[in-house]
């Protein structure tokens, strides 16, 4: 039976052009504005008339374009080494999106999909939009494959392994002791959690997974916690918000993990690394530290590979 993998992710503009395009599919999505069509698609229109030339003022601080689709290749690159079926990037709001992959797929008569989210925590508006897109676009082709679903992987030992081997990296040999660790993940609208999304749930799994893996090594930062970041209008989202933390800060000395990405983009180069960054020197912290996302961390190529293992055998 021939298999094919597909890398799940919300995607990210690949030039300036794209960065409106990126908006209108993301604020399309039933399960990022949940109302009925008429209303998300005005009330869509009114957040990115406020929003499209900061996001793309923004985008023009990373040179342009996100990281993501680089980073994508690169990673597809290294996997291509390690596993024998064929790899390819499935984004959810900008090219390259699934349809690309799946044309491909239903042409060289792939029979069963593999589906690796690189989103470590399930949430419907994510691993569930993007499977949903691949279902979608799989039936408008005519095109049936088996398709399985990598579970969650947010508080799996090798995960958390990767994880602090990151943090512990971006801390270049420097004493943890002194040092808030801030776990950062992307917030979410309470409306959205109280429907049954079980992101927070895992998310706070994930963080506390990390500190009893920290606590058993001896490895010991002055403290823990869980922040959420990208809060985005009025309503009530998931907290405590990253910038009212760092905005009263209770110790000077913090290093920064994103807790729920696996390749940097916009929201962990351009929104911790230099927008909150700036709340940092304004309030003259003594260090301020972002780690990097996994990226192509040896680790998680190899978590990659052992999930895909398993289910090819």
């Amino acid at each position: 039976m021939k298999q094919a993998l597909l890398l799940l992710n919300m995607g990210g503009p690949n030039n300036i052009e794209e960065v409106e395009l990126f908006l209108r599919n993301m604020f399309a999505d039933e399960h990022i504005l949940i109302m009925n069509p008429y209303l998300r698609q005005f009330i869509a229109y009114i957040i990115i008339s406020k929003r499209l030339e900061d996001v793309k003022e923004n985008y023009r601080l990373l040179g342009g374009r996100s990281p993501l689709p680089e980073l994508t290749n690169a990673l597809i690159e290294k996997l291509k080494h390690d596993v024998n079926i064929p790899v390819y990037p499935a984004m959810r709001y900008v090219p390259p999106f699934a349809d690309k992959a799946l044309f491909q797929c239903q042409k060289d008569g792939v029979e069963n999909l593999l589906l690796f989210p690189m989103y470590p925590q399930y949430s419907t508006t994510t691993t569930l939009s993007s499977v949903e897109d691949i279902e979608k676009r799989c039936e408008e082709m005519e095109y049936s494959p088996k398709i399985r679903v990598i579970d969650p992987y947010y508080d799996d030992l090798d995960y958390i392994e990767a994880s602090v081997e990151k943090i512990l990296e971006a801390m270049h040999g420097k004493e943890t002791k002194e040092y808030d660790l801030l776990l950062s993940a992307h917030g979410l609208p309470l409306s959205i959690i109280k429907a049954g999304d079980p992101y927070q749930n895992q998310v706070e799994g994930n963080a506390s997974a990390i500190k009893t893996y920290l606590a058993l090594k001896g490895i010991e930062f002055h403290d823990i916690k869980l922040v959420y970041q990208s809060k985005v209008g009025s309503s009530a989202w998931l907290e405590p918000n990253l910038a009212d933390v760092l905005r009263n800060p209770t110790h000077r000395k913090v290093v920064i993990f994103p807790l729920a990405f696996t390749l940097d983009n916009s929201e962990t180069v351009f929104e911790l690394d230099i927008e909150h960054r700036e709340i940092a020197e304004k309030l003259k912290y003594d260090d301020y530290i972002v780690a990097e996302c996994m990226n192509t961390s040896e680790k998680f190529i190899q978590l990659i590979v052992e999930r895909i293992n398993a289910c090819t055998v």
